[in-house]
């Protein structure tokens, strides 16, 4: 449940969002790049653990404090797990200042008018109580935009702002993620139609919801600044969206009042061979690079 604590850190402090929520269909991925092959496991349940493992390697490093790192975007799995006997979400916030937030999204529906809405979300009322009995304070759910399609782009953001509501209601701050992918030619013209659908939605919330927006770095530095100072937005983030981390920080910091929400971007580089010391070391690297593109700009 959000509390005003959590509520100033993730509107108003400096710092950004890391994003260690890769679920069923990006974790063999995740777990390749930090040298665990597909071999190395056999099936879910020995998958997950080992991605936990990574995750908490993660967390309980030096240098994941809420110093700079706001916020965490957590999967299920990961916000039902325990570091030292405790649960990860309470862990976050009590021992190291970090915000808890949780992915929600099962995954994207088949290409439909350019975009890939989201799949539905059964027993999604359960997961949301579950999660702010436990202390979370919002959720993320992604989906992508393949197209510059005017009907498919206000389908998504529909969908995206309808899920927001459900969220809303349970005391949690959703983040409304319409990726914009990277690979696409008519990229600015899909986010120019992006930008308009979201405004007004945002336009029509209640005077007491605010939601928060991660999107893809835009073509056009500052695309997005606008909403960035919209009354019902309560901070906007940026996924990384393929770039590598250098090129994802040097776009973010032509981009003023945008902070970081980076998954492959964080933990590049990251093995699980390396020693502590040197672990450690890489990820408090990553956390300066990234920390100093969301909060130092061009």
């Amino acid at each position: 449940m959000a509390n005003g604590e959590m509520t100033a850190q993730i509107t108003g402090k400096p710092g950004f969002v890391a994003a260690l929520d890769q679920s069923g269909g990006s974790t063999p991925g995740a777990l390749k790049a930090y040298g665990v092959p597909d071999s190395a496991y056999s099936g879910d349940a020995e998958m997950f653990k080992l991605i936990h493992e990574m995750r908490v390697r993660i967390i309980t490093a030096p240098a994941f404090t809420g110093d700079k790192v706001i916020a965490s975007i957590l999967f299920e799995a990961t916000m039902d797990g325990t570091v030292s006997g405790e649960p990860v979400p309470s862990f976050l916030w009590r021992e190291r200042h970090v915000v808890p937030i949780l992915k929600v999204d099962k995954g994207l529906d088949a290409a439909k008018d350019g975009v890939r809405l989201m799949k539905p979300i059964p027993g999604l009322d359960e997961l949301l109580a579950r999660a702010a009995k436990l202390g979370v304070f919002g959720t993320k759910m992604r989906s992508v935009i393949e197209s510059a399609s005017q009907a498919g782009i206000a389908a998504i953001v529909a969908q995206q702002f309808e899920l927001a509501d459900q969220i809303s209601r349970h005391g949690l701050v959703p983040i409304v993620e319409p990726e914009v992918s990277i690979k696409i030619p008519d990229k600015a013209e899909a986010e120019s139609i992006l930008r308009t659908e979201i405004g007004k939605k945002l336009d029509a919330l209640p005077e007491n919801r605010q939601v928060m927006l991660k999107l893809t770095i835009p073509t056009q530095p500052d695309f997005y600044e606008e909403l960035t100072h919209h009354k019902r937005v309560a901070r906007v983030v940026a996924l990384s969206g393929g770039y590598s981390r250098d090129e994802a920080c040097e776009r973010l910091a032509h981009n003023h009042g945008m902070i970081a929400s980076f998954s492959r971007a964080l933990t590049e580089g990251l093995t699980k061979s390396m020693s502590d010391a040197e672990f450690n070391g890489a990820l408090a690297a990553a956390i300066d690079q990234i920390y100093r593109a969301s909060t130092v700009k061009h």
